[in-house]
């Protein structure tokens, strides 16, 4: 009997081995075939700028937990545990001890990161709450909540709920025969800043076709009957006042979106197609010829970390590892990718992550 237990437990000991390797030999396989083909979902992901951010997130963490799940008892066998007895059992280390500690005498403190909003929320009005104090909280327009809520006083009852959009703007419901050109002109916005937002979604990513009776963001956009509350746009000139002169303005033409928390750029139109120099000195690290997203579009390194993006163009004329000088032509302007009209979409970027460029134009 004893021969029978001792040949069970030898049979199960290999037949866990097995499935180990198994197990290993496929994920090793996995990963192999993702290395290869991730740049088809990191295009795709690219392409919808956000539209599958929560579901892939979701996925992502789903795929964490079932293979934590799996992976458990096999790394409990692998890596056995010991008890632990005798006077060493009532032992606990001073570094287990719960106690007070001031993290501020280490010069540490908690920063709360404002984080992006994809749809309007609701708020309830509470005592001492103003309709500028509740659009301050929020960073949108006083007209923004009033038109969210058809508010038609500055008056306020403490305890009602009011709807406060995601940005400065409005949301409306999509008719029949309403396109993004259409929906621009008539709230007095521009185009390119409805498909800007990365939650806008739509049916057809290259004519940006919607559904009739779904909710769109458009920010900037005002009441027909309103005036304009869009900053007021101005063409891009070296003398300027602002910002250190870092860079310079890499073309001519009117500014129709400044930099915000989901487009941390600048979009400058001119329909004549100008010429896009380069804002700095600096080495070509990136030449993009896309249909979707940047669309055609290139990106200088300028050492010291900083790089610069120019994106739209129709027209490239530098490829990588070409030096640049600054006020070099690089491209042509245009309306590549994920565009609405000839512009430039201008980025600056800081160890790969874009950052305000307004301080380092004049």
């Amino acid at each position: 009997m004893r021969k029978r237990l001792q040949l069970l437990q030898e049979d199960l000991i290999l037949w866990e081995r097995g499935w180990y390797n198994y197990i290993v030999h496929r994920l090793r396989r996995f990963g192999g075939w993702f290395e290869t083909n991730k740049d088809v979902l990191v295009d795709i992901l690219m392409a919808r700028r956000g539209g599958y951010q929560r579901p892939f997130l979701h996925l992502s963490v789903s795929v964490l937990v079932i293979a934590a799940i799996l992976s458990a008892p096999i790394l409990a066998n692998a890596y056995p545990g010991r008890g632990v007895t005798g006077a060493l059992a009532d032992f606990t280390p001073p570094s287990a001890v719960v106690s007070s500690l001031d993290l501020s005498d280490y010069g540490i403190q908690t920063q709360v990161s404002e984080k992006p909003r994809d749809q309007t929320i609701t708020y309830n009005i509470q005592s001492g709450d103003t309709l500028s104090t509740i659009a301050q909280k929020f960073n949108v327009s006083v007209d923004t909540i009033k038109w969210a809520n058809d508010i038609k006083s500055d008056s306020l009852t403490v305890g009602d709920a009011l709807k406060i959009p995601p940005v400065t703007g409005l949301v409306i419901k999509v008719n029949e025969g309403e396109t993004i050109y259409s929906i621009a002109k008539k709230y007095k916005t521009d185009a390119q800043k409805i498909v800007n937002f990365p939650f806008n979604d739509f049916t057809d990513l290259n004519t940006f076709a919607l559904n009739v009776g779904q909710p769109l963001i458009v920010p900037d956009g005002v009441m027909p009957d309103a005036a304009p509350i869009a900053p007021p746009s101005f063409s891009t000139s070296p003398l300027a006042a602002g910002g250190s002169g870092q860079f310079a303005w890499p073309t001519v033409g009117i500014i129709t979106q400044y930099p915000i928390w989901y487009h941390m750029a600048f979009d400058i139109a001119n329909p004549s197609n100008p010429p896009v120099t380069a804002a700095g000195d600096g080495t070509v690290i990136l030449v993009e010829y896309l249909t979707y997203g940047y669309g055609r579009h290139v990106i200088i390194d300028h050492g010291g970390g900083l790089s610069t993006l120019y994106g739209h163009m129709v027209e490239i004329y530098v490829k990588n590892g070409d030096h640049v000088s600054r006020g070099q032509v690089i491209g042509k302007m245009g309306s590549t990718g994920r565009s609405t009209g000839t512009h430039l979409h201008f980025e600056v970027r800081r160890n790969g992550t874009p950052v305000n460029p307004t301080s380092f134009l004049k």
